[in-house]
């Protein structure tokens, strides 16, 4: 029997897109803390992740972070060195995104974690030694495993 068509698979639109976050790291007097967020969502139940955002018109990565981290842990924070980006694909809408997120390796320099927005549900500072079990996505855990060997090199 023939085959009618081209025989190409039908593809969904794609797009590409960018954010920028951080991995914002303390030491306390039991260890190394990790700053994560968690957001209750319907398709994949809750999920414990890094800050970051999309950048407005005209911003830097520099500055998209910076503000991202400031909007959604309520600490005011400063970009140490970059880590690097991460890339995953996802759909929405029917639309394929291929989505790269670049990090900076940062520090809170003041405020306060209730005055975080909407778009998590609770922010906390985690032992760095229960983050990557909390940490919703695998490719936040290795850029998180990149951040800790950047800091530990910068000491």
């Amino acid at each position: 029997m023939a085959r009618i068509g081209s025989g190409a698979r039908a593809r969904s639109p794609s797009e590409r897109a960018t954010s920028a976050g951080g991995v914002v790291l303390r030491a306390s007097e039991s260890g190394r803390e990790l700053l994560l967020g968690r957001r209750r969502r319907d398709r994949d139940g809750v999920t414990w992740s890094l800050p970051k955002g999309t950048p407005d018109a005209g911003e830097t990565l520099e500055q998209t972070a910076l503000r991202e981290v400031t909007e959604e842990t309520g600490y005011l924070v400063r970009i140490l060195v970059p880590v690097g980006p991460i890339e995953y694909v996802f759909v929405q809408r029917g639309v394929r995104i291929h989505k790269t997120v670049h990090y900076f390796l940062m520090e809170a320099i003041g405020g306060d974690l209730a005055d975080h927005d909407h778009e998590f549900d609770e922010v906390r500072w985690v032992a760095l030694g229960d983050a990557e079990s909390l940490m919703s996505f695998p490719t936040e855990r290795r850029i998180l495993t990149a951040a800790v060997a950047v800091a530990v090199a910068d000491r």
